[in-house]
This record gives C-alpha cells, sequence and structure tokens, in this order.
C-alpha cells in the first residue's frame, strides 16, 4: 500500500470517531433510561438483623457492602406489618386494603391481586423488560390454579414460587412450581436454590432487553433451617441452637444475595441494575404460635414486632444501590414505603400510570439523588387485626398518630391463629375510628414509650382530621369481599 493510500484510510478512520464515540454514547443512555432492576425481599426481617442496621452478631458482609456503596434508609416502612399484603403494597404501589387483601393469605383463601391492576412486572413487562419471580410469592390464596391470577398472569415472563411458606422447612424444600409445573423435592436451601435459580435465568436472558428480577426469599421466616457451618459459627455467640439457626438464617440469605451480586460483576452488568434490599415486615414474636421457636429476630430499638403497627412492625431495612443514578454513599432518615417503589419505577422508565387507578406511593427519584424533598401523602395503615396496641397509624413527617377502631376484631389476649372470615370483612368496610389517640415524635421517641397525646392537644386534632380523612376514603375504597370457599 502506498503513502497516499494509507493516508487516506488513516484519515477515513478518524472520521469514524465522533459516529462510533457518538453510537456508545446513545447505547450508554439507552441502558441509563431503562436500568436493570433487582428486589430481594426478606421474610420477617427484623429493623435491627443486619450488621450495618446495629446487629452486634449477625455476620452480613454483602448487604452492608451495599449499604456502605449506596443509600441506607433509616425510615422506611412496609405497606403492612404483615406478610400478604405487604407484597400486594410492593407489587401494586397501592395501600392492600383497596384490593381487599386485609391479612396474610391462607391457602385456597379467595383474596389475591385482581387481574384488572397496574402491577410492577406488568408495568415493565409492557415497556421491554424480561422479568423473573424467584421464591415465596403468597399473593393469592388459589395458587397455580386458574382461579385467580397467577405470576405470569400479572407479569412474570418465568416464575418459580411458593404459595407460602418452604416446606417442609428452608431444607429440601418440596413445594416449588416452575411456570406453572410442580417441581418437587428439591436439595439445599431455599435462599441458595433461588440464588441459583437467578443466576442461571440471567446466563439464559436475552442480552437485548433490561430485565426485572424480583426475588422474595423465605427467609428468616419460620420453619428455619440453616447450614450447619453457618449454625456452628454462632454457637459461641449465641444463647441456644434455635438462636444460632436464626442467626445463620440470615446470613445464609446474604450469601445468596452476594452469589447474584458477583454474577452481575461478572457479566458488566452491576454497574446498570438498581438494586433494592427490604422485608416485608417486622421480626416475628417468639412463641407466638406452635413452631416460632426459632423466632429470634430484633426491631432494634424500636417497640413492637409483626403484625403489631408499632414502629418494630412496619419500620423495616431497606438499602438502595445503583451507581447508574448516584454513585455517593449516603444514610437518610426520608421517610419512605415499600408502596413508592413502583412510582418511582414508572418514573424511571419515562412510563405514566393510568389515570383511572389510585396509587399510594410517591416518586422518590429526588431522594435517590440527595436532594430533600417534603413528602406530598403521609404513610396510613389500617390493619384490623393487629394483636398488640393500635390497629390504625398515621406517619407524618417527625409525627405518629395512632387510634383504635371501634370494632373488636381479635378476643383480648390472643396473638396467634388469626384469620378475617366474612363477620370482619364486612366490619372493616363500615367501622370507624375511635377516639383513643397515641401520639409520637418519632424523632425524640422512636420506641413509642410515651404518647404526648395529652401535652400536644393542638398537634392531635390536625392529624387527627387528616388522619380521619384518610381512614375513611379507604373504608370507602375497600371491597367486600366473600371469604366463604
Amino acid at each position: 500500500m502506498n503513502s497516499l493510500s494509507k493516508c487516506l484510510k488513516f484519515i477515513f478512520l478518524i472520521g469514524w470517531i465522533p459516529f462510533i464515540v457518538s453510537c456508545q454514547k446513545k447505547k450508554l443512555q439507552f441502558k441509563l433510561d431503562k436500568p436493570n432492576i433487582i428486589i430481594f425481599l426478606a421474610d420477617d426481617l427484623g429493623y435491627g438483623d443486619l450488621g450495618c442496621y446495629g446487629h452486634p452478631v449477625i455476620k452480613t458482609p454483602n448487604l452492608d457492602r451495599l449499604a456502605q456503596d449506596g443509600v441506607k434508609l433509616n425510615r422506611f416502612y412496609a405497606a403492612s406489618p404483615v406478610c400478604s399484603p405487604s407484597r400486594v403494597g410492593l407489587m401494586t404501589g397501592k395501600i392492600p386494603n383497596r384490593l381487599g387483601v386485609y391479612d396474610w393469605i391462607p391457602e385456597n383463601s379467595n383474596m389475591h391481586i385482581p387481574d384488572s391492576v397496574t402491577t410492577l412486572p406488568r408495568l415493565l413487562k409492557e415497556n421491554g423488560y424480561q422479568t423473573g419471580l424467584f421464591g415465596k410469592w403468597h399473593c393469592n390464596g388459589k395458587f397455580n390454579r386458574p382461579e385467580q391470577p397467577q405470576p405470569d398472569d400479572l407479569g412474570f415472563d418465568y416464575w418459580i414460587a411458593t404459595q407460602n411458606n418452604a416446606v417442609p422447612s428452608h431444607e429440601n424444600p418440596e413445594n416449588f412450581v416452575k411456570n406453572g409445573q410442580p417441581v418437587g423435592k428439591m436439595s439445599g436451601f431455599s435462599s441458595q436454590l433461588m440464588a441459583d435459580e437467578v443466576i442461571t435465568w440471567l446466563d439464559n436472558k436475552r442480552d437485548s432487553q433490561p430485565f426485572f428480577c424480583y426475588v422474595p426469599f423465605h427467609e428468616p421466616h419460620e420453619p428455619v433451617a440453616s447450614p450447619p457451618d453457618l449454625v456452628d459459627s454462632y454457637l459461641d455467640q449465641a444463647i441456644n441452637v434455635d438462636q444460632a439457626q436464626y442467626f445463620a438464617n440470615v446470613s445464609n440469605m446474604d450469601r445468596a444475595i452476594g452469589r447474584v451480586i458477583n454474577k452481575l460483576k461478572e457479566s458488566g452488568e452491576l454497574e446498570n441494575t438498581l438494586i433494592i434490599f427490604t422485608s416485608d415486615n417486622g421480626p416475628e414474636t417468639l412463641g407466638r404460635y406452635p413452631g416460632t421457636n426459632r423466632s429470634y429476630g430484633s426491631p432494634g430499638n424500636l417497640r413492637g414486632m409483626k403484625v403489631q403497627l408499632y414502629e418494630g412492625g412496619v419500620r423495616v431495612p431497606c438499602i438502595i444501590y445503583w451507581p447508574g443514578l448516584n454513585s455517593r454513599s449516603e444514610t437518610t432518615d426520608k421517610v419512605i414505603s415499600s408502596l413508592d417503589i413502583l412510582p418511582t419505577v414508572a418514573d424511571l422508565i419515562d412510563v405514566d400510570l393510568p389515570k383511572n387507578e389510585i396509587f399510594d406511593g410517591e416518586n422518590i427519584i429526588p431522594v435517590l439523588k440527595g436532594e430533600k424533598p417534603q413528602r406530598e401523602k403521609e404513610l396510613f395503615w389500617f390493619y384490623p387485626t393487629a394483636v398488640v396496641g393500635p390497629n390504625i397509624a398515621m406517619v407524618s413527617g417527625e409525627n405518629k398518630l395512632m387510634a383504635k377502631s371501634t370494632y373488636e376484631y381479635i378476643e383480648p389476649g390472643k396473638t396467634g391463629g388469626i384469620l378475617i372470615n366474612n363477620e370482619s370483612v364486612h366490619a372493616i368496610v363500615n367501622d370507624s375510628v375511635s377516639a383513643n389517640y397515641f401520639l409520637f415524635n418519632l424523632n425524640i421517641n422512636p420506641s413509642e414509650q410515651q404518647s404526648l397525646s395529652a401535652y400536644s392537644s393542638h398537634l392531635v386534632d390536625s392529624l387527627n382530621a387528616r388522619l380521619r380523612d384518610r381512614f375513611y376514603d379507604l373504608r370507602e375504597n375497600s371491597p367486600e369481599i366473600n371469604l366463604r370457599q
């Protein structure tokens, strides 16, 4: 090749460089417009059960690292203090009462997510995402049956799940269903089995599309079973073997999360993946019902546990990691809810939510960017069968107002085995707010030990007016479902 030809070739190649750079920028922008999304959901994990949230014994190095490099939320709230309504709220962005899901869903129950509502996986699937579910579903009673919508009907391309808990325990579960087909007995521990499934799914997915991966672990809900090596590592620090089992259960879940994160690193997808970790509600109370002998979860310095509306029942750990949006690590005390996830994702992928549906969450992208916007909507709960304390609660900034409804849904002193029936559902849609109020300033008194209602009557009156508005609006929009089989 002569000198003139070489020169012309060089000029030609130089001319293509801006075009190639432009294409790379457009490709990067496309990825940032539609990041991959993974939600890890623990089951009955307490606010104080992770190392990064202050547990003195339990080791969670992978989640601690996410918190160190991402955003750690100190005031993140679940949609309910119990499993099914909480999951329904996360999937729909709605207070679960609006969909007739008032409590945990027993097998064969008529409670379920209706096919007519917007769900997170459906929203993402309709906008070009591959979607997968791996773990505990618990959003319907007639699981894997045509009478109710199943995970694929609500937006999941691929799913492997159980209706409720892993049976007989986390070890060697035998009740998983994969894409409508029973799997049979599996060998291993539930969290690791689901990590295996996620990694295989990631290997087989289409690289041309972003993905949404929902991983609702069974851990650390009872019946707890953990790998012997992890149990042994905690025996010297636990008060008994059962507590060591619980500690090991949380650590095993952390290990599973670490494996998925390492997979994303290896594939080069971690930087463009939004990761959210949280829990469905607060920790179970030791011995609340038969089989809870390993429920050693901790609410940290908060009052209350699962199935209670005190902070320990609804305030849960939450870590959000996404370098594509915010490379700064931080801790925030802004009030955020699992109801916010769906509207936030909608904003992230530039999709308008349907105007004919009510959504109770808000877009939290400004918070993730380090801004400090004021929340427009208070957080509100009406959990009729709260086993201890009030069954109505509203969080507005630093203040929390709690109240009791007029109808008595459970017998005094009863704390376990509670199921709602048609009588209680009829009461829910006709109930009212009693005159008993409890006011707490959560900045000063996060453990809710002393009500300020007697000393701040003006504030109580102001918050009470709003609480009553929220209660009666929700009551009017809560269906009276038939729970008879």
